[in-house]
This record gives structure tokens, sequence and C-alpha cells, in this order.
């Protein structure tokens, strides 16, 4: 499945159709924009997500995400009417393309070189707690009631790379918890346990997020990218290959103008101003 209104470049340009999706200055903040059911996922706007984190790789203006849910909810998840009935009505190729689509998204936002940071109040269940899961950076409100309700409807836990990802954010003890029951995380547990990383109050939280996102857009952002290329690769490594490879990409770095301007900066005792190459 891929959205009907192909993403275009530069994403300053682009027009959503499915979420709503704004540009200002290197700053991108994609909002699930169905409010009037606390922003549910449907077929099209899974595959306009997958096509916008996919597009930012090859984008040169955007250096920074912000993901957030209108109207005082991140995302309940998928569209009980739009998707899950549908669903049950599907043979098993179906199905099997339809959980690939949805693990598109969090491939997606992964391998997309810039941080993304979420801003979750309210209702953030299924689907929405994974899209929280992908982000590398969740601040939430106290009000936050974060759901991996996938059994409470008769799945199982490992959806999206839940089983993969949620032990590596709040341990594993804490994640099989979450999995096998499907129970709500309150905002102050989830900041306890280290699923957010920090709280804020519901009327600051989005712009928060947009102002962490705007000082991570004005740092470094080729090294920005590294680092979350080696945070995702180095799951998969021993500790002595992931000290090689990190040898490897922090040359890398060195070889950059922005490397330079930070020493110029430093000898002249002045802030260093990044540009990204």
């Amino acid at each position: 499945m891929s959205a009907a209104n192909p993403v275009t470049l530069p994403l300053a340009d682009y027009k959503a159709r499915h979420v709503s999706f704004t540009v200002d200055g290197k700053v991108a903040t994609l909002t699930l924009d169905r409010p009037d059911k606390k922003n549910p996922l449907t077929f099209d706007s899974y595959a306009e997500i997958v096509d916008l984190f996919r597009a930012a790789a090859k984008d040169k203006g955007v250096k920074a995400f912000v993901v957030t849910g209108a109207g005082g909810n991140f995302c309940s998840g998928g569209d009980v009417f739009e998707i899950i009935k549908p669903l049950t009505e599907m043979g098993a190729a179906e199905l099997l393309d339809f959980t690939r689509m949805t693990g598109e998204v969090v491939k997606a936002m992964r391998s997309c070189p810039q941080p993304i940071i979420s801003a979750i109040d309210g209702v953030c269940a299924g689907a929405g707690a994974i899209i929280a899961m992908a982000s590398d950076i969740r601040i939430g409100t106290s009000a936050a009631k974060v759901a991996f309700l996938f059994n409470r409807v008769g799945l199982a836990g490992c959806d999206m790379g839940a089983c993969a990802m949620l032990p590596r954010i709040i341990g594993q003890g804490r994640a099989a918890e979450l999995l096998y029951t499907g129970r709500v995380l309150g905002g102050e547990e989830a900041q306890r346990i280290g699923f957010f990383n920090r709280l804020a109050a519901p009327d600051a939280v989005l712009g928060e997020a947009q102002k962490l996102a705007a000082e991570l857009a004005a740092g470094p952002t080729f090294a920005n990218g590294m680092t979350k290329r080696m945070l995702e690769m180095e799951w998969a490594m021993s500790v002595e290959s992931a000290i090689e490879a990190e040898a490897v990409a922090q040359a890398l770095c060195m070889e950059t103008e922005d490397f330079a301007r930070a020493f110029r900066a430093f000898a002249a005792k002045q802030k260093p101003v990044f540009e990204g190459n």
C-alpha cells in the first residue's frame, strides 16, 4: 500500500492528505489529526506516514521531526471500522500484507536519519503506542494513557517490533507485563520507568517537543544522523564489533566541516554554528 498522494520533495512543499504536516524552519511536525475519534489510523494514513519518513532520508531541509496528535490525544490505534472490521474479513495473504505494511511505519521511522520526538498527551494506544515507541525521544504528560493493548483484542503483543524495541526502552520484565496484560501505563509511571524522557503540562508538551527538535536541528545533523544509525545497528552487535563500528563512524564525522567549525569556534571562544555538513 502507498499513499494516494505521493510525497514530493522538498517536504516543506508537501501537502498531506491523511495527516497534518507542517515544516517550520528545520523542524517538521506530523500531527495525527482525527480528534473526534482520538486520532485513529487508517490504511491511507499508515501509508502516508511511511512515505513521509521514507522521503525524509532524501530531504535536505528538514533536520528533526515532531509527531503529535490533535485534540488532547495522541492516537487510539487502528480505526475500529476502517481497519479492524475489514481485517476480520481478510484471508491469510491479505492479513500478512497488512501486518508487513504496518511494520514499515517503524522501519521508516528508524531508518530516517532525522531524530524523531513524540509529544504525547491523552490516549496513546495500540499502533499509537508503537509510533511513540519507535520515536527517538518521548515527551509526555501526566494525563497520558499508554497501552499496548493487542492482547485485549485477541492478538499477540509482538506487533510492529514491540517485542524487540520495548524491552530495550523499559526492560524485559516491564515490557513483558505490558504486552501480556495490555494494561494502561499512566504518564507518571511512564516517565518513572523510562518510556517517557520527561513530562510536560498538556498545554506545553508540543511546544517543548518542538523546542527540543529545533535544538537538535541546529546541531551537527550529520553527526546526529550517525548517532541514530549506530543506536539502531548496535542492537545486533557484540561490544567489540560496536567499538569498531563506532570508530569508523566517528572518523567519518571528523571529516565533516561541522567538526572543523566547532574547533574554530572553540579557539575563538565562540558558540559553533553548525550547518549539517
